[in-house]
């Protein structure tokens, strides 16, 4: 079923045309990388889809619904989660606060509530901490739940991003370069993290990677971008031998 549709989605900075026509649509379950090379407009198609940008014309469907130009906040709420390129977390905060705090955007107590720490407050806050230290397990964090987020190492910082988007509850689930600057190991547990977060979490991930044997291992379905444009369509096998992919991105075949 269909759960995210881009249909001729164009944004213009100037004179300048960032993302130019761009359609596709991504069904429920679905593991989507978007690719292409530096400056191919595929964070910038991050940015449409969850609110940052108003697209200069096209449409963006979520669920059935239109939310072409929905403010960021509202398209969190309605079910759109992602991580970013340049990890933003709450340095100060433990790694268990931080996927608290992402939860909240779920609560259901009023501020009168948590003010007076009233047993309602009370007892949800309990419940999203449960539920916070069961998400550090599945990105193998919850050994580390108290420790400050800025004194975590790299790799861990990006796990605990994903931890955080997945508190929101989402459907779809945005991972912008989730595995830059891991090791060869890291990346090989990564893949199978986020397998798993498809499989038994309920989420459709749709990611953004320049490591292309990541790309390739991970996802069903590639999408590629290059000057704003779609050049590729396709499983890794189509993509990974599209002579125009070669010559705009990979470089070789992979």
């Amino acid at each position: 079923m269909n759960l995210l549709k881009l249909d001729k989605a164009t944004i213009k900075f100037g004179g300048l045309i960032a993302v130019n026509e761009v359609s596709f649509e991504i069904n429920k379950g679905d593991l989507f990388g978007l690719i292409g090379p530096n400056g191919a407009g595929k964070t910038t198609c991050f940015n449409l889809i969850t609110g940052v940008y108003k697209p200069t014309s096209g449409q963006i469907s979520f669920d059935g619904r239109d939310i072409t130009g929905t403010p960021a906040n509202k398209i969190a709420n309605l079910g759109i989660a992602r991580t970013f390129q340049n990890i933003r977390l709450f340095k100060s905060m433990s790694v268990l606060e931080n996927v608290v705090t992402a939860g909240y955007l779920r609560h259901k107590t009023s501020m009168a509530s948590a003010f007076f720490y009233l047993p309602s407050a009370i007892k949800e806050n309990e419940q999203l901490k449960e539920e916070a230290m069961k998400l550090l397990e599945v990105v193998d964090l919850a050994h580390v739940a108290d420790v400050r987020s800025c004194d975590l190492a790299y790799g861990m910082q990006r796990r605990l991003e994903i931890a955080r988007a997945m508190a929101t509850q989402p459907q779809l689930l945005l991972l912008d370069e989730p595995a830059a600057g891991m090791n060869p190991q890291e990346k090989e547990e990564l893949n199978a993290m986020v397998k798993k977060i498809r499989d038994h979490h309920n989420m459709t991930v749709l990611l953004i990677e320049h490591d292309m044997r990541f790309v390739m291992s991970l996802c069903e379905k590639i999408f590629v971008l290059d000057h704003g444009e779609e050049i590729c369509f396709g499983p890794p096998e189509k993509v990974r031998n599209d002579p125009k992919v070669i010559a705009a991105y990979l470089g070789e075949a992979v």
